[in-house]
């Protein structure tokens, strides 16, 4: 198994600021990497509330909670966060091309041994992998949102993923605190190519009247035990980000993933969800 001293997190959004926390509390040196500043800035005001909350609940150890915030570190450029990192993990928005582009960078500038990992909730690892040199070195590593609450952090096999690579993220996943599951390369691997199926379906009742957003919700959450209605989720996940899912889905494992048409029509009217301040629900400002 690698060592992994120092983790590099590329995109300093919500998944991306949240990675970084869990890293920093694993005893990882951390740098966050946005080409924003005023990113970065937001991630190291929401990781300090996180981490003041986390204290103030009893969940972490005031000592322990200032040693995490003095191990992030911050950076503006790939090249600066990347060049002495043990392990990378991509973690920008749902774009496969974006993704490509940072593993091509990253294989330029990293150390041989540096392994690279993408936070992709349903793309191909292997296709990334392929515009390297170290395809052995490249991984899954899904983490659900809010990072610093979720316990399950999906490690996903490539094809040519090697067995060192696996052990050393598994390792890292649960000094970050999580449960881990090692899953096979699989469009959507297991939690999104499930979740997509029940959000979409959620959708197409919307659509066809069977019953307000509402009650859908409230059905699944007291009838199913689920934690989160389908519109709550994706309000919080991101209506286009379910929707890039999707259609990632329906190429490659057919018809019954075939995105809502009420789906589409509301990520084209720029309902995005929480982040937008409207997506099936409405959220009034300072609620996004």
């Amino acid at each position: 198994m690698a060592q992994v001293s120092t983790v590099a997190v590329i995109g300093a959004g919500t998944m991306g600021r949240g990675i970084a926390q869990v890293a920093a509390l694993g005893g990882y040196r951390t740098i966050l990497e946005d080409l924003l500043p005023n990113a970065l800035r937001k991630a190291e005001s929401e990781i300090r509330i996180h981490l003041d909350k986390a204290v103030e609940l009893g969940k972490v150890a005031a000592a322990d909670a200032g040693a995490a915030f003095a191990r992030l570190e911050y950076a503006g450029s790939v090249e600066e966060a990347a060049r002495e990192a043990d392990l990378v993990i991509e973690a920008v928005p749902e774009e496969m091309e974006s993704k490509i582009e940072i593993f091509t960078l990253l294989d330029k500038i990293c150390r041989p041994g540096t392994i690279f990992a993408s936070n992709t909730s349903s793309f191909s690892i292997t296709e990334m992998a392929s515009v390297t040199y170290r395809a052995k070195k490249c991984v899954g590593m899904h983490f659900f949102n809010p990072v610093h609450k979720m316990k399950l952090l999906e490690v996903v096999r490539a094809l040519e993923t090697d067995d060192e690579t696996i052990a050393t993220v598994t390792q890292v996943g649960r000094n970050m605190g999580k449960e881990v599951v090692v899953i096979k390369e699989s469009p959507g691997f297991i939690t999104s190519r499930v979740n997509a199926m029940i959000g979409n379906e959620a959708f197409l009742m919307l659509q066809e009247g069977v019953a307000s957003a509402g009650d859908i919700d409230k059905a699944l959450k007291l009838g199913l035990n689920h934690p989160m209605g389908p519109f709550e989720m994706v309000d919080l996940v991101g209506l286009d980000t379910r929707l890039h899912i999707l259609e990632y889905l329906h190429r490659t494992l057919g018809e019954k993933y075939r995105p809502a048409p009420l789906l589409v029509q509301y990520v084209k009217a720029g309902r995005l969800g929480r982040k937008a301040g409207r997506g099936v629900f409405e959220y009034p400002e300072g609620e996004a």
